[in-house]
């Protein structure tokens, strides 16, 4: 039986600029001289900005739903949702957009809470097929569904800027639950609608 994790020392934002300065000398340059005097600071405000989901809960933005939706049964697809991450292994940045689908049971959830989910599991530290399971399975867990379908299309700059530097490359990753896995036709008709006319989605 394994441990249970223990909680994480907080940092200081002190000790976050520190760990900056260090960084910058060990790169070779001076963080005292006047164009990098102010960097550390910057470069820690940002990192607080690009991993702000650590201190968010997405199921909460799905906790308000709507039930009166006239009888309304068919697939919702939310195309094209833009996002910034950063991958876990060389903490450089991952571009990209997401399109979320899923089959309502009975009550459906105000589209910007998707895109709002999206964000919060983006801006952490992230690999991207862990980021398209978790936004699946948080929409499934939390508004049961009949079924629920994401595909991610991102670049990542590990793999363009090092390392083998190919641009123009992207990664695309799907995790399709409930009817949207079992069902061909229900996962037929999310493609046709992530495609949509005139969409930049997924041939």
């Amino acid at each position: 039986m394994s441990s249970p994790e223990k909680p994480l020392e907080p940092v200081t934002e002190q000790q976050a600029e520190e760990a900056i300065r260090t960084l910058l000398r060990w790169a070779g340059d001076d963080p005292e001289r006047e164009g990098l005097r102010d960097t550390p600071r910057r470069v820690a405000r940002a990192w607080h900005e690009w991993c702000g989901g650590y201190a968010q809960d997405p199921t909460a933005y799905l906790a308000r739903t709507f039930e009166e939706v006239a009888g309304y049964d068919e697939i919702i697809v939310l195309r094209d949702i833009d996002f910034e991450s950063h991958c876990e292994h060389h903490m450089a940045p991952i571009i990209g957009r997401v399109h979320v689908g899923y089959l309502p049971r009975n009550r459906v959830v105000g589209i910007s809470k998707l895109a709002r989910v999206v964000d919060a599991y983006a801006r952490r530290l992230q690999v991207q097929e862990k980021l398209t399971a978790q936004i699946a399975q948080c929409i499934q867990e939390t508004l049961q569904p009949h079924g629920v379908g994401v595909i991610v299309e991102a670049s990542h700059e590990c793999m363009t800027t090092r390392g083998v530097h190919k641009r123009g490359v992207s990664m695309v990753t799907s995790t399709l639950l409930g009817s949207f896995r079992s069902d061909p036709s229900t996962r037929q008709e999310f493609m046709r609608l992530v495609r949509g006319a005139g969409s930049g989605g997924p041939r």
